[in-house]
């Protein structure tokens, strides 16, 4: 697999990403909401070290990503498909993938989903967990934390960067 994301530009993003991915599956799972500051801080990162790490003609249409994924976030949000939250996430994380990797990064998030999704069902169930962490909401709600998929996701995409980038 060879990414078009370089292994420059994954070195540059992964440990300011990571964190963020981090608080956002967290506080999906607590609270089922994927805060704003969460949102901005990741913009912020592509914003700031993409200057840097992109090449210059690269980083304004990395920037149309974020238009794109957010106003067809918001359709889908519309229409029951996906938390508002969720939207302004994948569109924070749109800038960070190169469009030649769509299917690439696709390919890490169908299974990511899928493995959160099981996950989650699973360790929701358990005692000694739920006593650990007894009041996140995710526990009890019927729809998912997709905050717990789309970071790791994107964490993902960018260590595949770090190992396949160009």
């Amino acid at each position: 697999m060879n990414l078009d994301l370089t292994v420059q530009a994954a070195w540059w993003f992964l440990p300011l990403v990571t964190p963020i991915a981090i608080f956002v599956a967290w506080s999906d799972m607590a609270y089922m909401k994927i805060p704003n500051k969460a949102v901005l801080a990741l913009m912020l990162v592509f914003l700031v070290v993409g200057l840097v790490a992109l090449p210059w003609a690269v980083y304004p249409w990395r920037l149309v990503h974020f238009v794109v994924v957010l106003v067809v976030g918001f359709l889908m949000n519309a229409v029951g498909l996906l938390g508002a939250g969720d939207a302004k996430f994948a569109a924070a994380m749109a800038p960070f993938i190169a469009l030649p990797d769509i299917t690439p990064f696709l390919y890490i998030l169908a299974p990511v989903v899928l493995a959160a999704f099981i996950t989650h069902r699973l360790v929701r169930r358990m005692a000694v967990i739920r006593a650990r962490f007894p009041d996140w909401e995710s526990w009890e709600r019927r729809d998912f934390p997709m905050g717990l998929a789309l970071g790791p996701s994107l964490v993902f995409y960018l260590l595949a960067g770090v190992f396949w980038g160009s």
